[in-house]
Formats: structure tokens, sequence, C-alpha cells
């Protein structure tokens, strides 16, 4: 059995092994592949995985021999589904491997906006402490959580894990989402429509996925409502925000600060706004990226494929 991975760089840079995998067939690893390179590297193949390599219906339709696809992430929208579906071909996904660490991320996001941590020590390595005529001095406002509200959009495995770290720093909890069960027992917790959760939070964290219906969530209207000293955290889908609406808001102060993990276009273009846009801070898709998090993707990717081969196939999305 052949099996093909498309693009393993950015789960496996050199500190994961590929054995596992090894063990189970026939192995082919490319660190990237371009969209020309996806039908001419996964033909013979019965096993393709794949991160951000697209498989449009037109590539499936010639792999006669392509039984399964395993999408190394839990967003599966870069396989044309429908197609392989009607091609016989399983498509799994990831969807728990990133929980803790994206949460995590996003709280890192949240304190350095709070803080300017970076700001103020590098800020001492210049000697700016050693000159001060005061014992203390801070270069930008400081923001403590304990009594805040944080609205949470999307409150699914990774918003409830962000919501939990919130209520343990003494924040107040709001959520919103499609499905409004097993509310959490948390002082003041209620779910709230999204133009509510907006007015009324201090953080506003996205973790919703990407669907026609939240695509330009956050656009220019729905930023007019936040607070003008509010924060917006994004680390699920760059799409979900209007990056020009943001810089706008931004730069204009409609809202204090914004931090962000993903863009609508990745890598981006150099002249997205948002790289510009006044207190915003923009880091390269690495919530899901601790070593721990990948060898979590690694082993489900693993296990996966070994329970489809034993005919009972899991974390299938189509």
């Amino acid at each position: 059995m052949k099996i093909v991975v498309l693009d393993g760089y950015c789960l496996n840079p050199g500190d994961l092994s590929w054995s596992a995998l090894e063990k189970l067939g026939s192995l082919e690893v490319y660190d990237r592949t371009p969209p020309g390179l996806a039908l001419e590297r996964s033909a013979g193949a019965e096993v393709v995985f794949t991160n951000k390599t697209l498989l449009p219906r037109e590539v499936l339709s010639r792999l006669p021999g392509l039984r399964y696809i395993g999408v190394l992430a839990t967003g599966y929208n870069i396989v044309d589904v429908q197609a392989a579906r009607e091609h016989g071909i399983a498509v799994t996904n990831i969807p728990t491997y990133g929980t803790a660490s994206v949460a995590q991320f996003a709280f890192a996001l949240l304190l350095e906006l709070c803080h300017n941590v970076k700001l103020h020590s590098d800020a001492v390595r210049a000697g700016e402490w050693s000159r001060n005529a005061d014992w203390s001095f801070w270069k930008a406002p400081l923001v403590e959580l304990a009594g805040k509200t944080m609205g949470v959009v999307g409150f699914g495995r990774i918003g409830r894990q962000t919501a939990r770290i919130a209520d343990a720093m003494g924040m107040r909890v709001i959520a919103n989402d499609a499905i409004e069960t097993s509310p959490p027992a948390y002082d003041g917790f209620r779910w709230a429509k999204v133009e509510e959760l907006l007015a009324e939070s201090d953080v506003v964290s996205l973790h919703c996925p990407l669907f026609p219906e939240t695509q330009g969530l956050m656009n220019a209207q729905r930023l007019r409502l936040m607070k003008p000293s509010a924060f917006l955290l994004n680390t699920s889908r760059g799409p979900l925000v209007v990056d020009q609406d943001l810089a706008d808001a931004l730069n204009q102060g409609v809202i204090a600060g914004a931090g962000l993990d993903v863009l609508s276009v990745e890598p981006p273009l150099e002249t997205n706004p948002l790289l510009s846009a006044k207190n915003c801070l923009v880091t390269p898709h690495i919530a899901w990226a601790t070593k721990e998090a990948r060898s979590r993707l690694m082993e489900a990717a693993v296990e996966n494929l070994e329970a489809f081969l034993c005919g009972e196939p899991r974390n299938v999305v189509n």
C-alpha cells in the first residue's frame, strides 16, 4: 500500500517520527507540494495525507486507486468532500489534538496586549530602566483581566477551554454558539447573541468554524458594537474577520487592540493592512504547533488510518 504525505513539514519539521506510518505501507513524504504537483505525487497511492495542499474534484477524479484521504488538521475545506464521496474515498480529520495549545495561545496574545511584555523587556535591555529616575515605569497602559468579561464566539472544545482559563483568571464568561448545551457552572455565565456579546465583552475570542454564514463575521458594523477599550482575539480561521475593516477599527480607535494568529490569506500579502495596524499582534498560525499538540496530531493521524484499514473508520467527514 502506497502512502503519500503531500505537505508534512509543518507537522514534522524533524522533531517527530514518521515511523508509525512507515509500518503501514510504503511511505513517501514531501515537505511541501506546489498546487500543480498534487496529482503527480498522489498517483498510485491508496492513502494520501494533506494539511493545506488542495485536493479538488479534478485531482480526485484522476486518482482511481485512492481509497483514503487523511487531513492533518481539524478543518477539511481543502478537500472536495462531495467529490471524494462520489469516488468512494473516505476523508478523515483530526478534531481534538490542539485544544489546550490553542486556548493557551489565545491567552498568550491577550496577556501581551494587556502588559506589552516584549516592549518593556526591550526597553530594559536598551537601558531605559537603568537611566530612569523612578524605580518603576511603563510605556503603555497595563490592563488587569479579573472582573472583566470574556465573550467566546464558538463554544466547542477550544472555546470551552479558553473559557476555563478566563474563569480561572477571575473573568466573567459569556458565550455564543449555534448549539446551547451543557452550560458551564461559572458565576455569571450566560448565552448571548453575537451582537449582545460584542457590546458587553472586554475581550472577544473567536473559536467558531468557517462556514458561509460565519465568513466576514467581524466586519465594520459588528466591530463598532464593541467597546473602545476591548480586545479582539482570533485563533480560529482568518476569514472570520474582514481584514480591512479590523485595520480601520484599530487605526481609528474603535477598539483597543487585536491578537491574531490567522489571517484571511496565509501567508499574507505584504500589503495586508493588519500588518501595519495600530496595536495589532499577528503571529504566523502557530497556536496549534506545540510539540505536544503535533505529537497528538501525528498519533491521531496514524490511529485514523489504522481504524480505516480495520474496517472501523473514525473521524470521517464525508
